[in-house]
């Protein structure tokens, strides 16, 4: 298991932000929780899961033992940690 953080250096008030990542939602947020991170920042409802962290804590994350990853690494390990769609909720909305 590995915990993966980028350097998509967003600007967003008035600070530059990268993402976190890793293989299991377990290793993630006892990682965030070592970087000082609260639960409640965490990116559940976004399209893939993670949290924002500022350049400094990747920089932190780095030496923390976090592996640095390019967007595609991002992408391919946050997207395996979405929730698995069932037909029901294909169904659902197919019926709205």
């Amino acid at each position: 298991m590995a915990v993966y953080v980028d350097s998509a250096n967003i600007p967003w008030r008035g600070k530059t932000w990268c993402h976190l990542a890793a293989d299991s939602l377990d290793e993630l947020h006892a990682f965030a929780k070592r970087l000082g991170l609260k639960r409640e920042w965490f990116q559940a409802k976004s399209r893939y899961p993670h949290y924002d962290v500022t350049a400094s804590m990747r920089e932190r994350a780095l030496r923390l033992g976090a592996i640095d990853a390019d967007r595609r690494t991002i992408v391919d390990v946050t997207r395996r940690l979405r929730p698995e769609k069932r037909p029901e909720d294909e169904e659902c909305r197919a019926d709205s």
